[in-house]
């Protein structure tokens, strides 16, 4: 991996694409990506040491939170590129931050948010670079193009979520919203949590000798090793050709949008995917070459659309979706919410 990215970086390396943007088009210059790693860096460290300090991440971890994000952008790129699987490193920046600087839930998120999401948005930024590499769109006008439209992104979800938080009534809370109401925020939620669970709590005292789930470490381990016996199976009977399709990395790894994906997503994910790359790819494999990713785009395309549409035409007018069994947001397991621990009384839970 390494050889081959300094191959790369020599010009060693390089296909019909890259041959053709090099002839035509001027590349972008390093300084601007310079100038854009130094700015950002110089508002990443007023905003934590600013505003006093509420973010209550200090200089170093800002720090250090970059130099995560740095390592990782290159091997989890590659993976990402040939895998079409990145894997997320939301939960070591929060175990090492959890350890380092324990009891402090908005550090804890920020070196999250700064380790981790800074380098999923590079990789998101280079797929996007990759798409334009592809379709022969010069280079400085994507650059342009990613920074101003991350300007005028960020600053709309910004204003928007302000605005929703202001104006919605018990937004977030799904134990005061009404059956079927959009503004549960699974997603945000999923990230206040982690801030409790790593950060307030943290994993000494829960992932340790001195906490509860001293267990769970094995899962590390066991992750670690999952791929082994398959590949052992593939050795020794090399002629059943299905053992090598079974891919342990991507059969844990689909796991990771739950929460706040449920069982429900997973379902629909499954059938349009198995329906297009199973049966459309063995009957109409000629169709299914030209047209899927244009398909998996434009249903991406479709759903953001339609979300925007539906929220005007319908849930301003506080009309909720039809009630059936997907729309539920306990995943139809409304125990799942209630204590483990003995003696501990909430309304509507059993006391152990």
């Amino acid at each position: 991996m390494w050889t081959q990215t300094q191959d790369m970086l020599k010009g060693m390396v390089g296909d019909v694409h890259t041959r053709l943007m090099k002839k035509n088009y001027e590349a972008v210059p390093d300084w601007w990506f310079h100038t854009l790693l130094v700015t950002m860096f110089a508002l990443a460290l007023f905003t934590c040491e600013g505003f006093g300090k509420q973010l209550q991440l200090p200089w170093w971890g800002l720090i250090l939170a970059c130099a995560i994000a740095l390592f990782f952008t290159l091997p989890i790129g590659i993976i990402t590129a040939t895998t079409n699987q990145q894997p997320g490193l939301n939960v070591i920046t929060e175990l090492i931050i959890g350890y380092l600087y324990p009891g402090k839930p908005l550090a804890n998120v920020t070196f999250k948010t700064y380790g981790y999401i800074s380098m999923s948005q590079a990789i998101t930024f280079l797929n996007d670079f990759k798409l334009g590499h592809y379709m022969k769109i010069p280079p400085r006008a994507m650059f342009v193009v990613q920074l101003v439209g991350t300007i005028v992104s960020s600053s709309i979800y910004f204003g928007t979520a302000w605005w929703l938080l202001s104006t919605v009534e018990h937004i977030c809370d799904p134990s005061q919203l009404p059956d079927g109401s959009p503004w549960t925020c699974p997603g945000d939620d999923v990230f206040y949590n982690a801030s409790i669970i790593w950060g307030v709590v943290g994993p000494m005292r829960m992932f340790t000798k001195y906490g509860v789930y001293p267990e769970m470490n094995w899962f590390f381990l066991i992750g670690f090793l999952a791929p082994v016996p398959v590949w052992l199976l593939s050795r020794k009977f090399p002629e059943k050709k299905w053992i090598k399709l079974i891919h342990m990395p991507l059969i844990l790894g689909s796991t990771m949008g739950m929460p706040p994906a449920r069982s429900v997503n997973y379902l629909m994910w499954g059938v349009v995917g198995l329906f297009f790359n199973l049966y459309i790819y063995k009957k109409f494999k000629g169709w299914w070459a030209r047209h899927t990713y244009v398909l998996s785009a434009a249903l991406d395309a479709g759903i953001a659309f339609m979300a925007v549409v539906l929220y005007f035409t319908l849930q301003a007018k506080d009309i909720a979706g039809p009630d059936w069994w997907g729309l539920t947001t306990e995943d139809h397991c409304p125990l799942a919410r209630c204590p483990t621990a003995p003696g501990i009384e909430v309304k509507g839970c059993p006391v152990l």
